[in-house]
């Protein structure tokens, strides 16, 4: 959802006057025959008109008012896009993508610097339609001229873009916060060594990358490890933690979302310099409380559709609490455009469950399960997304 609601926001910015003007830095192509990618590296935020998604006659547009692309480029293509160009016009930078039969531009949206990246970075996504009808027609001579104009841009400088989803996995506590103490030891500890479980189990396929919040034992304020999660572009985020309570009989496995009287908080949160808020590139606040109101409503439904699902993968691998789907103001939750649950993997004030969460083989199992209701989460969007 992140990335609709920053693609929504580029639109509504492209109506808005914006003073200066950002330069196009490269542009790469990454993807296969099912799903591809173009990120056009630029070195100040930018918003972008799409003039044509490509589905009528295979020829994609997209303006970039604020963008100069002074001299024109243009590439080879992959996966679904058979060649790209861009042109200056009086408009702004405009980019056009000859796609493959019955592909079309599926969604766009701004990614900020973040990570390691200095720039900014417009990225289009284009998926194949199966089923689809699509008109043909030749270029006219004065397009061929100009195609040809334009400087060529080798193969092996089309950096590859990786199509991964990203999961951002933080082990709660850490450093100076021990978190629950047990009987054998510290919840940190625990958390972490899940963590790197989890971390493995999902990296032995390929499909994600990976970021933890913490690798060691330091520790890392509550709200920096909501920013790692924005700023690694993350798919879904899941905090590892383990419970403590005043009866030691009490045990099992519990999954928290965030709760509806903590929206209003996240709201607060966001408006702190962050740069969801940012993104929209308008001074307008009601279109930015619209979009962070629809944000947070989709981040939600997604977030409980994975707690769901996570509780049932965890049945029969951990004891569950009563009432094992609860909700709670976490402050690890508060991001609007981040999908994110809690899982309180059992109780360290518990002797069985400390004994089970302590040992290897037993927390690697219910690591496989977590890792399993990941697969299940994506798989289910995929097949949502394809209908």
């Amino acid at each position: 959802m992140a990335a609709v609601a920053l693609g929504v926001a580029a639109v509504i910015a492209a109506s808005h006057a914006v003073a200066s003007i950002g330069g196009l830095l490269k542009v790469r192509l990454g993807g296969d025959e099912q799903q591809t990618r173009v990120v056009m590296d630029i070195d100040q935020a930018a918003s972008g008109k799409l003039v044509s998604d490509g589905s009528a006659d295979g020829h994609a547009v997209l303006l970039l008012p604020t963008v100069s692309a002074q001299g024109g480029l243009q590439g080879s293509g992959q996966g679904l896009v058979k060649a790209w160009a861009i042109e200056q016009t009086s408009a702004g930078a405009r980019l056009q993508l000859d796609l493959a039969a019955s592909a079309r531009v599926r969604a766009r949206f701004l990614l900020p610097p973040a990570d390691g990246v200095d720039h900014y970075r417009y990225v289009v996504d284009i998926v194949s339609q199966p089923g689809g009808v699509r008109l043909v027609s030749s270029p006219s001579p004065s397009a061929a001229v100009a195609l040809q104009l334009r400087p060529q841009i080798a193969p092996s400088q089309v950096l590859p873009v990786s199509l991964k989803k990203v999961v951002v996995i933080d082990p709660g506590h850490g450093g100076h916060d021990p978190g629950a103490t047990g009987a054998l030891g510290f919840e940190k500890d625990v958390n972490l060594a899940a963590a790197l479980a989890l971390k493995a189990r999902l990296e032995r396929s390929s499909r994600y990358r990976v970021v933890l919040t913490r690798q060691d034992d330091t520790y890392v304020p509550l709200e920096t490890r909501v920013r790692i999660a924005q700023r690694a572009g993350a798919d879904l985020f899941i905090s590892l933690h383990s419970d403590s309570g005043p009866d030691a009989t009490l045990r099992g496995a519990s999954v928290y979302t965030l709760s509806d009287k903590a929206s209003n908080r996240a709201a607060r949160f966001v408006s702190r310099n962050d740069w969801f808020m940012k993104a929209s590139l308008t001074g307008d606040r009601g279109v930015s409380d619209i979009l962070l109101d629809l944000t947070q409503r989709a981040t939600k439904n997604r977030s409980a559709a994975f707690a769901q699902t996570l509780v049932g993968r965890i049945e029969g691998k951990a004891p569950l609490l009563r009432r094992s789907q609860r909700d709670a103001g976490f402050m690890v939750l508060l991001a609007p455009d981040v999908p994110a649950v809690l899982l309180e993997m059992g109780f360290v004030t518990n002797p069985d469950d400390e004994e089970f969460l302590r040992d290897p083989q037993r927390r690697g199992r219910l690591m496989n399960a977590v890792g399993d209701s990941i697969d299940d989460y994506f798989n289910q969007a995929t097949r949502l997304a394809s209908r």
